[in-house]
């Protein structure tokens, strides 16, 4: 199987986002770049994230759109978001995107920022952009016009305003921690808006301390991915096939 170690580990992450009911239907999609510079991508197929194998990720070119075409192929919105950000965003090595419930709530929010209100949402200070135009289903223009908001390196969480939630990063541990981080995050965030008090948000400072302390903790992502891979080799080892 090309590209074991990487199928393995994204299938891992689909499962695990199934467990977490962080997707929707078969119209979420996650992404890893195999090559140098990254046009060519593994990628879901119209499945069940709980059913998700390694074998079953296809590996399409982003610069030639019959490469996601065929039976099972991944739908037209995949193609049009991932392989923009492959194509436009060289530090994209692994895209995930997911309409989490909080996520969503959150995206349909007038101001659809996150606020530094604990640690989980610190992760995100200065960290974060929010598309404010939503064009309709991230079909290639769409695709491009999102890629474009994830140009400064720092930035890699998309508040997709009236749609969901947009990750990037080098690896699928470290896509995945943010993701799973995220969705805490923004769970919190929305409990506490529902108690109608007021909130407690952390300095500028102190918030931007806590980013920095906690970016870039690859040991952290690393443990936590492979965590996630013991309870699926013991549980679900099918995953990994």
């Amino acid at each position: 199987m090309d590209h074991a170690a990487a199928r393995q580990d994204l299938a891992a992450a689909f499962r695990w986002t199934a467990r977490e009911d962080m997707h929707e239907a078969i119209a979420n999609h996650f992404s890893l770049a195999v090559n140098e510079d990254g046009t060519e991508f593994l990628i879901n197929p119209k499945r069940h994230f709980s059913r998700m194998k390694a074998s079953d990720l296809w590996v399409i070119d982003a610069n030639n759109p019959d490469s996601a075409k065929g039976t099972d192929a991944p739908d037209q919105t995949a193609w049009g978001l991932h392989a923009s950000l492959h194509r436009h965003v060289p530090h994209a090595r692994c895209a995930m995107h997911v309409h989490s419930t909080y996520a969503t709530v959150l995206a349909s929010l007038a101001d659809s920022r996150l606020p530094a209100i604990d640690q989980n949402s610190a992760m995100f200070y200065n960290r974060q952009v929010v598309d404010e135009h939503y064009g309709g289903l991230a079909l290639e223009e769409e695709g491009t016009r999102c890629a474009r908001l994830f140009q400064d390196p720092s930035v890699r969480t998309m508040i997709m305003g009236n749609h969901g939630v947009l990750i990037i990063g080098e690896t699928v541990a470290e896509a995945f921690t943010r993701l799973y981080y995220f969705e805490r995050a923004a769970r919190n965030y929305i409990l506490a808006l529902h108690t109608g008090r007021p909130l407690r948000e952390l300095s500028d400072e102190v918030a931007s301390k806590a980013a920095e302390q906690m970016e870039g903790a690859t040991d952290s992502e690393a443990a936590f991915l492979a965590e996630i891979r013991a309870v699926l080799d013991a549980e679900e080892p099918d995953y990994a096939h």
